[in-house]
């Protein structure tokens, strides 16, 4: 939550520095939350893979590659957290000025991708979590 926040401010002030220097905000492309929910797919057939693999199947995984699984779940959400507030927060700049297609545009695009980026987060716990292994020693296999 803390590093949404801090996204929202960012991509609130990046705006703002943008536009008082005289420049222009840029525009989003449509194919932005495209890639984000491609990511977001990645990631939840991932945790899933693994969840079966660890928790149902109870097969053993190689350390490196659990260790690669947990660094790109953590690594997922904390990017994700992070680029869900700085789309929200570019959105929210933009919001008084809903009834001009340019800034209506880039609303419309940037909580689109706030709100697919929020898919990342969660997609990055689950696999972080279906990288934990059993408590009881004698659910290992």
């Amino acid at each position: 939550m803390a590093l949404a926040i801090l996204g929202a401010a960012v991509g609130w002030t990046i705006i703002g520095a943008i536009e008082s220097n005289g420049g222009v905000a840029p525009s989003m492309s449509l194919l932005t939350p495209v890639a984000w929910a491609f990511l977001a797919a990645l990631l939840f057939a991932a945790a899933r893979n693994t969840n079966q693999r660890i928790h149902v199947r109870r097969e053993r995984m190689e350390p490196s590659r659990a260790v690669f699984l947990l660094m790109l779940a953590k690594a997922s959400a904390i990017v994700g957290a992070l680029c869900t507030g700085v789309y929200a927060g570019f959105a929210l700049r933009f919001v008084d000025a809903l009834g001009v297609a340019g800034p209506r545009n880039r609303v419309v695009a940037a909580g689109i991708t706030a709100a697919v980026s929020v898919l990342v987060v969660v997609a990055g716990l689950l696999l972080e979590r279906a990288c934990r292994i059993p408590e009881d020693p004698d659910d290992l296999p």
